[in-house]
């Protein structure tokens, strides 16, 4: 198992790439804030499978752009020796990990990205600024990789969403590729997040992916009573602080009154076990019962 090369500054990253680069091979790139696990693990496998033999990039870079005051940056954990294990058993190429200094020269850019009205709802009601930050820095690392793949997990629905469309709206030229979300054994959605949970903590937030789970096999009968499931789920334990939860279009977008079936949906929900804030969400068909779920097992 060979190791990556860990590239610091841009002028390594650059420098790493440029063989590549004349050689016309494709370049894949997965974006992460460290603490990695399985499930970027499986987004690094999904680059491969793009690119071929051209080069995957990991960058690891906790952005403090998308902290606001009181979040939990300094928190943040901070595991480069197990990061660069996992990608190297993912068979990344280059890690990069830069210094905020590396990212912002000078400090806050004065021209930023501006991520519109879908940035203010779900997440962005609680976290006004949070998307802002997310796309600058996904911008400046699009533009210091230059990846012609780059892959986000679907757990965070509503960033790959804002990611996708900033690419197609300011033609980035980068293909934006959604992967599915990494579960445990037992539905829980693989998060960096996790390690934050108690035992009994960890046992309560598998309400999350039962409710949409129930979400899921009530949706036969629409959106009303595919949301009545999973609040009756929620019902169950009262440890379980839920923000928010619902059905949209794959697009975060209202859906109609009346949607005719077979009609594709995304149920959302964020939720707070103890002090951690988890989100999750799974793809829902209205009116239909051809679609068993995202899940590898059912959930009880």
């Amino acid at each position: 198992m060979d190791r990556p090369v860990l590239a610091r500054t841009r002028s390594e990253l650059t420098d790493l790439l440029a063989p590549a680069r004349r050689q016309g091979q494709r370049v894949g790139f997965v974006p992460t804030m460290g603490a990695l696990h399985a499930g970027h693990a499986s987004l690094m496998r999904v680059a491969r499978e793009h690119v071929g033999a051209g080069p995957v990039v990991v960058s690891v870079f906790v952005n403090p752009m998308q902290f606001a005051p009181g979040e939990d940056l300094a928190r943040y954990p901070r595991t480069l020796p197990d990061d660069l294990e996992v990608c190297a058993g993912a068979g990344v190429d280059i890690v990069f990990a830069p210094t905020v200094d590396e990212v912002y020269p000078g400090g806050e850019p004065q021209v930023t990205v501006e991520p519109g009205p879908l940035a203010s709802i779900l997440e962005g009601r609680s976290r006004p600024t949070h998307f802002r930050g997310v796309l600058i820095v996904v911008a400046k690392l699009f533009g210091l990789v230059r990846p012609d793949v780059a892959v986000f997990g679907q757990k965070d629905f509503q960033q790959l969403t804002l990611i996708r469309r900033m690419a197609a709206d300011l033609c980035l030229g980068v293909e934006v590729v959604g992967a599915e979300t990494e579960r445990e054994p037992d539905g829980l959605a693989l998060s960096s997040r996790n390690r934050y949970l108690d035992a009994e903590q960890r046992v309560e937030a598998l309400t999350l992916s039962r409710a949409l789970r129930a979400a899921q096999e009530a949706a036969t009968y629409g959106v009303g009573p595919a949301l009545d499931a999973a609040r009756a789920q929620l019902r169950t334990t009262e440890t379980v602080d839920v923000d928010y939860l619902v059905v949209t279009t794959p697009e975060l977008g209202d859906l109609p009154s009346d949607p005719p079936a077979g009609t594709e949906a995304r149920i959302l929900l964020a939720a707070r076990v103890g002090t951690t804030r988890l989100i999750d969400n799974m793809r829902l068909v209205l009116g239909t019962t051809a679609h068993r779920g995202d899940l590898p097992c059912s959930a009880p």
